[in-house]
């Protein structure tokens, strides 16, 4: 089995990402999809040991890479698209935070942390309870059972070359966020 990178250039030309900085962003993720079809072909053919390992080990970090690169861009939109409020996803927001004001605060809280990684809107479905998380990593972190809702990348490359500062990075984010893709999510789980 093979992996394809996904096309995302429905996002150029958004007006709050620049274009040069979403080509080069896809091309990291293609990098993740392309080292995800490496490691597993060299799982399956390497006799020794020791390397073996080695590739099995690095496999999370290329295939979280890989995921949470598709997440993140297929939750934007060019334009955005609003949470409406009579949704299931808004309801829980609301019941969980207390308010969707406080989900906001609470997840740009910890988007504009110090450090590289990721912001996901998890939904725990054991215990039916959203909440938001920093990830460090793309293979350390993650949460058994719980599923992303909405996925944000806090690493540098996402907006540090485009000269942008980590503030209007989110801004620019949320101004793109697809609740649309964010709610089929949340149905889902």
């Amino acid at each position: 089995m093979s992996y394809k990178a996904k096309k995302f250039e429905s996002l150029l030309g958004n007006g709050e990402l620049s274009d040069d900085l979403l080509k080069s962003h896809f091309g990291l993720y293609e990098g993740y999809v392309k080292n995800t079809n490496g490691a597993m072909k060299l799982m399956k053919n390497e006799k020794d040991s020791y390397k073996f390992g080695e590739v099995s080990r690095r496999f999370g970090w290329e295939w979280n890479g890989m995921r949470l690169h598709e997440l993140y861009f297929e939750n934007m939109k060019k334009g955005g698209c609003s949470l409406e409020d009579k949704s299931a996803l808004f309801k829980k927001i609301k019941k969980d935070f207390g308010s969707y004001e406080k989900w906001e605060f609470d997840f740009r809280d910890k988007a504009g942390m110090r450090g590289i990684g990721w912001v996901v809107l998890y939904f725990d479905k054991e215990e039916k309870k959203l909440f938001n998380t920093w990830i460090n990593e793309h293979d350390v972190g993650h949460l058994v059972g719980a599923e992303p809702i909405l996925v944000l990348d806090v690493f540098e490359h996402a907006f540090l070359p485009a000269g942008m500062k980590k503030p209007d990075y989110i801004d620019a984010f949320f101004m793109l966020i697809c609740w649309s893709v964010a709610t089929k999510r949340f149905k889902g789980v």
